[in-house]
């Protein structure tokens, strides 16, 4: 899957124009010709083209998350057609697919880095598949921008300066969850079903802190694996802890089915919070509407098919812009959307680049004061600094009612709620 302004040979014959290449595999060019900017790398990058490279399970157990290549591909061709690009630069996206297993990961981010040469891997999704990868990329100099996962590593991690996360992280996340508990139901007794790596983990640690010295308590926990067929017999042992509050810590496959196993078990009926991860229309519709009501998770980007955002201008130019850049994708999918806001993010974080090299977008990507994406929900904003590597940490609560979420509450910065992530 391709973004293309310009063959790929004809990217390599520019980019080799622009110079030799240094031990992060970067040439110096055109592209970094002034002052303070030379000498740093312009491998994957010219004065006219931009190629990026992302990772993302399009088969296997993660294959949902399959649609958010397809938002970001239609944002850059609507860049590209529209607005000459970014900076100038018509962006090529080119995707692999992982299958979810983090040694495939690591084959094809050496293919993306050495074969392909891009200036930047954008978005690694998983946090087994980008823990996998995060290394090689730093020892390369190669930014690994915007990750899609929310591991809290992302930002507290010192040693791998050139990979940072996008959404917000588990922690923060695993936060709102608590607070809202605390206020709403503060004697919960929770049941907890987690993936088992660093990804549930993070969320269920997260949590647990948070509810350290309230009454809300974590009563049960099954973890399962993501080669697991089903979680059945985990949600019968959950059921078991009679927990009034059921805390879904998954990814899409297994959300639907957690989803659906609640459902079945009319015996148990505890308030359902599911992760955002697996919060998207696509899990929820195979369980059916009607058994997902009152379920409760959280959000930071603009839901399509919240009519909150039906005049809304940047929902409205991206429901124009996916009928006409990727008219066999439903822009009504949230993966959709979440592709289109990171996509954004990081027109925007390019353009704040002093320099247009890796170093330049490795420098911006941590510097960035209260930058406004258009499809993110209003008080959302990407911020961050020397000590703060997170870009988002605010959310806002949603319930499931009807056909859709609909938010409820203020959003929480979580910043100023619990004070900033530390490593």
């Amino acid at each position: 899957m391709r973004v293309s302004a310009i063959g790929a040979a004809a990217v390599l014959l520019l980019v080799a124009a622009c110079g030799g290449r240094d031990e992060g595999g970067g040439g110096t060019g055109t592209a970094a010709s002034g002052g303070a900017c030379q000498g740093q790398q312009t491998t994957g990058i010219t004065d006219t083209s931009i190629k990026l490279g992302g990772i993302y399970p399009l088969s296997g157990p993660a294959s949902a998350y399959g649609d958010i290549p397809k938002g970001i591909k239609a944002y850059f061709d609507y860049v590209n057609a529209e607005k000459g690009g970014i900076g100038g630069r018509k962006v090529e996206f080119i995707v692999r697919d992982d299958g979810y297993q983090p040694p495939k990961a690591v084959e094809e981010a050496r293919r993306l880095v050495e074969q392909e040469q891009v200036f930047a891997l954008f978005q690694t999704l998983g946090t087994p598949s980008t823990t996998a990868t995060w290394d090689y990329t730093n020892q390369r100099k190669v930014p690994q921008i915007f990750v899609a996962t929310g591991a809290s590593q992302w930002g507290t991690d010192t040693a791998h300066p050139w990979t940072i996360g996008w959404q917000p992280n588990y922690i923060s996340e695993a936060r709102v969850y608590a607070q809202y508990l605390k206020q709403d139901k503060p004697q919960a007794k929770v049941a907890v079903l987690y993936q088992n790596d660093d990804f549930g983990k993070d969320l269920l640690g997260g949590f647990k802190r948070a509810i350290e010295g309230t009454g809300v308590k974590v009563v049960a926990e099954q973890s399962y694996e993501v080669t697991d067929p089903s979680i059945d017999p985990q949600m019968r042992n959950l059921a078991e802890s009679k927990a009034d509050v059921f805390l879904n810590v998954t990814t899409p496959k297994f959300g639907s089915q957690a989803l659906a196993a609640d459902a079945k078990n009319t015996s148990w009926n505890p308030l359902h919070i599911v992760n955002n991860v697996a919060a998207s229309i696509t899990v929820l519709k195979p369980v059916g509407f009607e058994n997902v009501q009152g379920v409760v998770s959280s959000t930071y980007y603009k839901d399509p098919n919240d009519p909150t955002w039906q005049n809304d201008p940047e929902m409205m130019l991206y429901k124009q812009k996916m009928q006409q850049y990727a008219p066999d994708a439903d822009p009504n999918v949230p993966y959709h959307t979440f592709g289109w806001a990171v996509a954004s993010s990081f027109h925007k974080a390019m353009e704040a680049a002093t320099c247009p090299t890796r170093e330049g977008l490795r420098d911006a990507v941590r510097n960035l004061k209260g930058v406004k994406v258009d499809m993110l929900l209003p008080g959302v904003t990407l911020e961050t600094g020397p000590d703060d590597g997170f870009p988002i940490e605010s959310m806002q609560l949603m319930k499931f009612k009807g056909e859709r979420w609909e938010l409820f509450g203020d959003v929480i910065d979580t910043r100023k709620e619990f004070g900033p992530l530390t490593g």
